[in-house]
């Protein structure tokens, strides 16, 4: 299973970026986003599942929106006010059975 991220960039604070996620079957039953800023630990940013039920961080609240369009087999996560403790590597996250998949990740900068 492959997931392909991208939508990433460099960004000045306040901006917004769309993240995109097509993996390379259907069906999952959890999906994500996590990131990871340098010197950082990977933390968890949101999450939708199958039956739409969404998840935050509290750091994202308000700001950023995940979903899923399963016609298109592709998960999005709309960033707003975007600030520069933003600035990461964007994974995408598939979750069936016991297993987790994870993307190649895209970079998001966002400039102050």
């Amino acid at each position: 299973v492959q997931l392909q991220a991208s939508g990433g960039g460099l960004v000045q604070a306040g901006g917004s970026v769309r993240l995109t996620c097509t993996p390379s079957r259907r069906g999952f039953k959890i999906m994500g986003w996590y990131r990871q800023a340098a010197g950082k630990q990977r933390e968890f940013v949101a999450r939708i599942t199958a039956g739409g039920e969404l998840t935050y961080a509290d750091s994202v609240k308000g700001r950023f929106t995940i979903s899923r369009d399963v016609r298109k087999n592709t998960m999005y996560l709309q960033m707003n006010s975007l600030r520069s403790d933003d600035t990461a590597v964007y994974y995408c996250n598939a979750f069936q059975g016991d297993i987790n998949y994870w993307g190649q990740g895209t970079q998001v900068t966002v400039s102050s």
